[in-house]
């Protein structure tokens, strides 16, 4: 298949693996922000392949694993006693929230659905009129135009039974707070094509200007992977640090700029909280004032105030790059898919999930 089988290639994999190991000179830390390259690197076996003195650490672009515990509170709630049918992609059903799961939450009654589109919530808004449809608008850049787009045709439709519950989050004031932490060692990042694709790269150049760092966007096969790691070093080796596009054959400097309208006219940037990092300024969509009818936080009234996070999970440490899945004392113990201590354990982008899923590491004892 053309612009798949080819970044899958066992040869250009093994030219571009010798490159980097004839070029790496001394330690490097390369951070790749998506959950879907993280599960890439560690499904492929690329992380054992690199030399020894490049450390991957993973990043926070797992949308659900950043979802913070009173969000799915919220939605919960919303789905326990408003009279709703909640709708949602399937793998924020199993996320724990403060007390329970979604997936709980349907085992006990609520209407819980998984959809594949958020205008599948909007048709179901159609055929339900006297029930009040909420779509779990979880994501990052990349999901936001489809959710906005949902809202746009409720409005058209003059439906008065949809609504969303956002909780988008965006990747640059996510880098921009992990640079800015004391404890950052990070070298370069590897960006996520799939947001690039969408927002296109102009908020990139200011975070390499401002920190001094190398960002390349990659896309998602082995081959996208280890030319942007490669593309990183070359960089670092000569002292550079600049933007490049590895996946120039879908991401473009501009975006998809139809797509970026639809967002600006339906959201509007806001502060969000991270699960496991923290508050992050201007991180977040929120929906505009003029559609608060289809905002389901106004116009339920949710309110379940602030929520202590799991002690016993690391996930914000793993999320920042600071510690790896298996060196948490509960992974594959206390923490496995069936019962996860925190998002990253369950999610289909979540970093522990790879590991699980991927390694031999789960029934090792925790590294130090």
């Amino acid at each position: 298949m053309k612009f798949l089988e080819e970044y899958r290639d066992g040869e250009a994999v093994q030219q571009y693996l010798n490159q980097i190991h004839a070029i790496t000179t001394k330690p490097r830390i390369l951070m790749e922000i998506c959950g879907g390259q993280t599960h890439s690197l560690v499904r492929n076996g690329i992380l054992d392949m690199l030399p020894a003195n490049i450390t991957m650490v993973h990043g926070p672009g797992c949308p659900v694993c950043v979802t913070p515990l009173a969000v799915i509170d919220e939605a919960i709630e919303l789905a326990l006693g408003k009279n709703v049918i909640l709708c949602s992609f399937g793998d924020m059903l199993r996320v724990p929230g403060s007390k329970k799961s979604l997936l709980e939450a349907k085992a006990a009654g609520a209407d819980v659905r998984i959809v594949y589109s958020p205008l599948e919530a909007v048709k179901l808004a159609q055929q339900n009129p006297t029930k009040e449809i909420v779509f779990f608008a979880v994501g990052f850049e990349t999901t936001a135009p489809a959710n906005a787009l949902s809202v746009v045709h409720a409005e058209k439709l003059r439906l008065k039974n949809y609504s969303i519950l956002a909780s988008h989050v965006l990747v640059p004031p996510a880098m921009e707070a992990i640079l800015g932490d004391e404890g950052c060692s990070i070298d370069a990042f590897l960006a996520a094509g799939h947001v690039c694709t969408i927002m296109g790269m102009e908020e990139y150049y200011p975070i390499v200007e401002r920190y001094k760092i190398p960002i390349v966007v990659t896309g998602f096969e082995p081959v996208d992977l280890l030319q942007g790691i490669l593309m990183a070093v070359i960089q670092l080796e000569a002292g550079a640090a600049k933007l490049e596009n590895q996946y120039a054959r879908v991401a473009q400097r501009e975006g998809n700029v139809l797509a970026q309208q639809t967002v600006r006219q339906v959201f509007e940037v806001c502060d969000r909280t991270w699960r496991g990092i923290g508050t992050i300024s201007a991180s977040g969509y929120e929906v505009r004032e003029k559609y608060h009818e289809y905002n389901a936080r106004t116009k339920f009234s949710l309110n379940v105030g602030n929520v202590l996070e799991n002690a016993e999970c690391i996930s914000g440490a793993i999320m920042r790059g600071m510690k790896k899945p298996f060196q948490c004392p509960h992974f594959g113990k206390q923490c496995k898919p069936e019962h996860p201590l925190g998002a990253p354990m369950v999610s289909s982008e979540g970093a522990c999930a790879a590991y699980y899923a991927y390694t031999n590491r789960q029934h090792t004892l925790a590294e130090p």
